[in-house]
């Protein structure tokens, strides 16, 4: 029996681009002068998926925070990914702020993507396996028109469309 048409729906980030935008973020902060003598700094933790950002004043942290988001941008990294959490005071008055690196589609989206799916009345499977969701039909032409709907929709996650066969 051959395999029906399908494909999968991921929410995945390239770490290797992330070290490469953080690296270039770093660049950036030792060659700008308004960074000159700061205590400023960004690190990319990849065990953990998370961001360190620390700067001397809120004005240096929207500012850091702003030259990193160019730097994903320019690497086809969505900002849909980051999550910037609440900053907290740290040591000599700076602020400390981490940013989570958002990989995977939680169950909740899973099932808003899945909803989405079935909404549109076509002939198509949609299962959740774990972080990602797998959508089969027997029409490659209805398959492509899933894909279509999901990239007009705005939803809070990055998504990648992968194994198309």
């Amino acid at each position: 029996m051959a395999q029906q048409p399908s494909f999968d729906i991921v929410s995945q980030l390239d770490l290797q681009e992330v070290d490469n935008a953080v690296n270039q973020t770093k660049k950036e902060l030792l060659t700008r002068f308004d960074f000159k003598g700061s205590k400023s700094s960004i690190e990319l933790i990849k065990e953990e998926k998370k961001i360190k950002i620390v700067a001397d004043d809120d004005m240096k942290l929207r500012n850091l925070q702003d030259i990193l988001k160019t730097r994903m941008a320019s690497r086809k990294l969505s900002m849909k990914s980051l999550e910037f959490k609440t900053p907290e005071k740290a040591f000599d008055d700076c602020l400390r702020q981490e940013v989570s690196l958002i990989q995977g589609i939680p169950q909740d989206k899973a099932k808003e993507i899945v909803k989405a799916i079935k909404d549109m009345n076509f002939k198509v499977q949609a299962a959740i396996q774990g972080d990602e969701i797998r959508v089969t039909s027997k029409s490659k032409d209805e398959l492509q028109a899933v894909i279509q709907h999901l990239r007009a929709l705005t939803l809070p996650i990055p998504i990648q469309f992968v194994n198309f066969r």
